[in-house]
């Protein structure tokens, strides 16, 4: 069977699981029968440079965008069709050619805590090791415990997790919703609370990534859910005038309910001894409505930004 449209794809278990899902929800807008999809819509997998690198924090390497750009350069060279990735990796800026398509129903947004000795982030000794590779997490830790030793975790959510049980750390984070796509749930000790750990602007949302000419295709709308579309949009509007990457520890967090949306987002100094947050809300969001909420998120990020500033935010 000659495919109808290629999948790229990262190669780690994660990225497969949430690229599985995609494929068959694809699959099914295209009318492919089950048994069929997997030749008619298959995966290419592809190494990213983020992927090989496992030694150091991204901010030491060139950013999230080594998560994308290898896939980004086969969709541009027409190797594959669409591209999956996972929303917080996405860097604010599109490609030039390149569009998201499609932003389906998020996940739990939540970090979760994990540990084989304490039920609950506050019960950490003093001292505590705790393993992330992100700095926003980093930050948001030391903020309400400053006597926490946090050090570099590095590698998939299997390495990560076998690191803990080898004693390497006292406790680490993830994101909720890997966990959940994987149906590894059961290890979360506590969802910490979105309030004291402000989510990565679009964490537990995928972004489906086509070529711009590709974007408006039929398949697409089945795909989207437009509220979650529309709360990326916000979070992702605070990121760009953050200037949001691997060196900067920054938060956003979008909800809609009965039409209203209310953005929270925030920045924060790498040892969290400083913390700049803003909140704000529209009425009567419609469908439509992505350049008015991202228009919010850019104003709450300027603010933060006018508000923080000269002083050190990177490291």
């Amino acid at each position: 069977m000659t495919p109808l449209l290629r999948i790229g794809t990262r190669r780690s278990k994660l990225a497969l699981a949430q690229s599985g899902m995609m494929q068959r929800a694809i699959g099914q807008a295209l009318g492919v029968p089950a048994a069929d999809i997997e030749q008619a819509v298959p995966l290419v997998e592809i190494v990213t440079t983020g992927d090989r690198i496992q030694d150091r924090r991204l901010l030491e390497v060139g950013g999230k965008a080594l998560f994308t750009k290898e896939i980004e350069e086969a969709l541009l060279d027409r190797r594959v069709d669409i591209a999956i990735h996972s929303m917080k990796d996405v860097p604010a800026e599109q490609p030039d050619g390149l569009a998201i398509a499609a932003v389906p129903e998020r996940e739990d947004a939540r970090d979760g805590f994990i540990s084989e000795h304490f039920a609950r982030f506050a019960d950490l000794p003093r001292g505590a090791r705790l393993g992330t590779a992100s700095l926003r997490r980093q930050a948001q830790a030391l903020a309400l415990r400053p006597d926490l030793k946090v050090e570099m975790l590095r590698g998939n959510v299997d390495t990560r997790l076998r690191r803990l049980r080898e004693g390497d750390f006292d406790a680490i984070l993830l994101a909720c919703s890997g966990l959940n796509r994987l149906g590894l749930s059961e290890v979360i000790r506590e969802r910490l609370s979105l309030d004291s750990f402000l989510p990565a602007p679009g964490q537990g949302a995928l972004a489906i990534q086509t070529r711009a000419e590709d974007a408006a295709a039929d398949w697409t709308a089945a795909l989207n859910h437009t509220p979650t579309a529309l709360a990326v949009a916000a979070e992702r509007g605070a990121m760009l005038a953050l200037e949001g990457s691997c060196r900067t520890a920054i938060g956003a967090h979008a909800v809609i309910e009965e039409g209203r949306l209310a953005l929270t987002t925030e920045m924060l100094s790498p040892d969290g001894t400083r913390r700049w947050r803003r909140v704000g809300q529209l009425a009567d969001v419609t469908a439509t409505d992505f350049e008015r909420v991202r228009a919010l998120g850019l104003d709450l990020g300027s603010q933060i930004h006018a508000a923080a500033g000269d002083q050190q935010i990177q490291v």
